[in-house]
Protein backbone atom coordinates (compact mmCIF):
# COMPACT_ATOMS: atom_id res chain seq x y z
CA UNK A 1 0.00 0.00 0.00
CA UNK A 2 1.21 3.19 -0.94
CA UNK A 3 1.24 5.84 2.14
CA UNK A 4 0.57 9.45 1.76
CA UNK A 5 3.19 11.81 1.50
CA UNK A 6 4.92 13.79 4.24
CA UNK A 7 4.68 17.44 3.06
CA UNK A 8 5.88 20.64 4.91
CA UNK A 9 4.30 23.66 3.22
CA UNK A 10 4.61 23.48 -0.02
CA UNK A 11 3.55 26.18 -2.37
CA UNK A 12 -0.20 25.25 -4.24
CA UNK A 13 -0.36 26.60 -7.72
CA UNK A 14 -3.50 28.38 -8.42
CA UNK A 15 -2.51 27.70 -12.21
CA UNK A 16 -0.26 24.16 -12.61
CA UNK A 17 -1.39 20.74 -11.34
CA UNK A 18 -4.88 21.38 -11.92
CA UNK A 19 -7.42 18.62 -13.74
CA UNK A 20 -11.24 18.34 -14.54
CA UNK A 21 -11.82 14.92 -12.69
CA UNK A 22 -13.66 11.80 -15.02
CA UNK A 23 -17.37 12.48 -15.33
CA UNK A 24 -17.00 16.76 -14.14
CA UNK A 25 -17.66 18.94 -16.75
CA UNK A 26 -14.82 21.27 -18.00
CA UNK A 27 -15.51 23.77 -15.63
CA UNK A 28 -14.65 21.93 -12.66
CA UNK A 29 -11.24 20.98 -11.78
CA UNK A 30 -9.23 19.51 -8.62
CA UNK A 31 -5.52 19.45 -7.46
CA UNK A 32 -4.71 16.49 -5.22
CA UNK A 33 -2.79 17.70 -2.17
CA UNK A 34 -1.63 14.06 -0.80
CA UNK A 35 -3.50 10.90 -1.49
CA UNK A 36 -3.39 7.24 -0.16
CA UNK A 37 -6.80 6.48 -1.09
CA UNK A 38 -7.43 3.66 -3.11
CA UNK A 39 -11.34 2.98 -4.08
CA UNK A 40 -11.09 -0.96 -5.27
CA UNK A 41 -9.69 -1.82 -1.73
CA UNK A 42 -11.53 0.93 0.00
CA UNK A 43 -9.00 2.35 2.35
CA UNK A 44 -6.43 5.30 2.42
CA UNK A 45 -7.43 8.68 1.90
CA UNK A 46 -7.31 11.83 0.10
CA UNK A 47 -7.02 15.64 0.31
CA UNK A 48 -8.05 17.93 -2.54
CA UNK A 49 -9.17 21.39 -3.64
CA UNK A 50 -11.71 21.39 -6.15
CA UNK A 51 -12.15 24.61 -8.02
CA UNK A 52 -15.68 25.45 -10.21
CA UNK A 53 -15.68 28.29 -12.54
CA UNK A 54 -18.53 30.96 -12.81
CA UNK A 55 -21.42 29.83 -13.77
CA UNK A 56 -20.54 25.86 -14.18
CA UNK A 57 -22.97 23.51 -12.76
CA UNK A 58 -23.32 19.49 -12.29
CA UNK A 59 -26.79 17.59 -13.36
CA UNK A 60 -26.71 14.18 -11.20
CA UNK A 61 -26.69 14.10 -7.37
CA UNK A 62 -23.51 11.92 -6.32
CA UNK A 63 -23.33 9.34 -4.42
CA UNK A 64 -19.63 7.64 -3.29
CA UNK A 65 -18.72 4.65 -0.43
CA UNK A 66 -16.31 7.00 1.25
CA UNK A 67 -16.50 9.38 3.72
CA UNK A 68 -16.58 13.19 2.42
CA UNK A 69 -15.61 16.28 4.43
CA UNK A 70 -16.25 19.77 2.51
CA UNK A 71 -15.00 23.01 3.96
CA UNK A 72 -16.25 26.35 1.57
CA UNK A 73 -12.70 28.58 1.52
CA UNK A 74 -14.08 31.20 -0.93
CA UNK A 75 -16.82 32.12 -3.41
CA UNK A 76 -20.44 30.32 -3.53
CA UNK A 77 -21.97 27.12 -4.42
CA UNK A 78 -25.85 25.87 -4.46
CA UNK A 79 -27.10 22.76 -3.35
CA UNK A 80 -29.63 20.88 -5.57
CA UNK A 81 -30.01 22.48 -8.83
CA UNK A 82 -32.00 20.76 -11.48
CA UNK A 83 -30.66 19.41 -14.81
CA UNK A 84 -30.66 23.02 -16.70
CA UNK A 85 -28.47 24.83 -13.32
CA UNK A 86 -31.55 26.73 -12.08
CA UNK A 87 -33.17 26.53 -8.20
CA UNK A 88 -31.14 24.67 -5.47
CA UNK A 89 -30.19 26.39 -1.50
CA UNK A 90 -27.21 29.10 -2.04
CA UNK A 91 -24.21 28.63 0.47
CA UNK A 92 -20.95 31.29 1.01
CA UNK A 93 -17.79 30.84 1.88
CA UNK A 94 -16.96 29.25 5.08
CA UNK A 95 -19.38 26.53 5.26
CA UNK A 96 -18.95 22.75 6.12
CA UNK A 97 -20.38 19.31 4.92
CA UNK A 98 -19.69 16.18 6.15
CA UNK A 99 -21.38 13.24 3.97
CA UNK A 100 -21.33 9.29 5.39
CA UNK A 101 -20.46 6.70 2.33
CA UNK A 102 -23.47 6.18 0.40
CA UNK A 103 -25.22 10.01 0.96
CA UNK A 104 -26.78 11.54 -2.16
CA UNK A 105 -25.50 14.84 -2.93
CA UNK A 106 -25.86 17.63 -5.39
CA UNK A 107 -26.20 18.19 -8.40
CA UNK A 108 -23.74 21.68 -7.70
CA UNK A 109 -23.79 24.73 -9.68
CA UNK A 110 -21.46 28.31 -8.50
CA UNK A 111 -22.50 31.17 -9.94
CA UNK A 112 -19.53 33.25 -9.11
CA UNK A 113 -16.93 30.74 -9.00
CA UNK A 114 -15.60 28.55 -5.71
CA UNK A 115 -12.94 26.65 -4.46
CA UNK A 116 -13.98 23.79 -2.09
CA UNK A 117 -11.05 21.74 0.37
CA UNK A 118 -12.43 18.06 0.42
CA UNK A 119 -11.01 15.24 2.10
CA UNK A 120 -11.98 11.64 1.23
CA UNK A 121 -11.37 8.56 3.12
CA UNK A 122 -12.84 5.31 4.17
CA UNK A 123 -12.97 4.12 7.61
CA UNK A 124 -13.92 0.95 9.50
CA UNK A 125 -13.88 0.19 13.43
CA UNK A 126 -10.55 -1.12 13.39
CA UNK A 127 -9.06 2.58 12.74
CA UNK A 128 -10.65 4.75 15.48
Amino acid sequence: MKNKPHIEFEFVSDTDGWETPPGYPSGIKQKILASDINEDEKTGSRSRLLRFDPGVYTTKPFVHDHWEEVFLVKGDLIVGNDENGNGGEKFDKSTFACRPPGVYHGPFKSDNGCTLFELHYYKNDKDF
